[in-house]
């Protein structure tokens, strides 16, 4: 039987629920996925005109719009936390999706298999963006503002909804 770690324990102590800390971790991340949805937004568009599968092209500008109204909710966030969006780094979510974007176009000529590597990008995305709402939802109960965490779940009931969208697609388009 192992004895617990005090200083392991003692740290879990430093962060206290609406602390200042706190909320600087939830702004800092938001920002991450805000970037990301802001990145994902300027490309998808450009992605959906080349699509050859309708439904695909469909779920893809749905998802355009689900995304612009997660970005509005975000900023909504901003607004009640009397915050900006941090100019800096967020290379981590944009950088898995520009990756994603490169990948995609290296199939260029292959439409069939194209629109695959959408769906499997678009599937990763989504399930990323989820784990972040989630997080960040958790992360709000500390800030004690009840309006924050219904746009989060809204955010990430709308993320939900588009991967499972997608699912849905895959599993016609493979099959067809």
């Amino acid at each position: 039987m192992s004895e617990e770690n005090p200083q392991k324990n003692s740290s879990w102590k430093k962060i206290q629920l609406g602390s200042e800390k706190l909320k600087l971790f939830f702004i800092k991340h938001l920002d991450r996925i805000y970037g990301a949805k802001l990145h994902l937004v300027s490309k998808l568009p450009g992605i959906a005109e080349e699509v050859e599968f309708a439904d695909l092209r469909n779920a893809i500008l749905e998802t355009v719009s689900d995304v612009e109204k997660q970005i509005a909710r975000m900023e909504v966030i901003y607004s009640l936390l009397d915050a900006e969006v941090s100019k800096g780094s967020i290379h981590g979510l944009t950088g898995l999706i520009q990756d994603a974007f490169e990948a995609i176009n290296e199939q260029r000529g292959e439409p069939e298999l194209r629109d695959l590597s959408i769906i499997f990008y678009l599937q990763n995305i989504e399930s990323v963006e989820m784990a972040s709402f989630q997080i960040l939802r958790m992360a709000a109960v500390g800030l004690k503002n009840k309006h924050i965490s219904q746009l989060l779940k809204d955010n990430y009931e709308e993320a939900k909804a588009d991967r499972t969208l997608l699912l849905l697609i895959s599993s016609k388009y493979i099959t067809n």
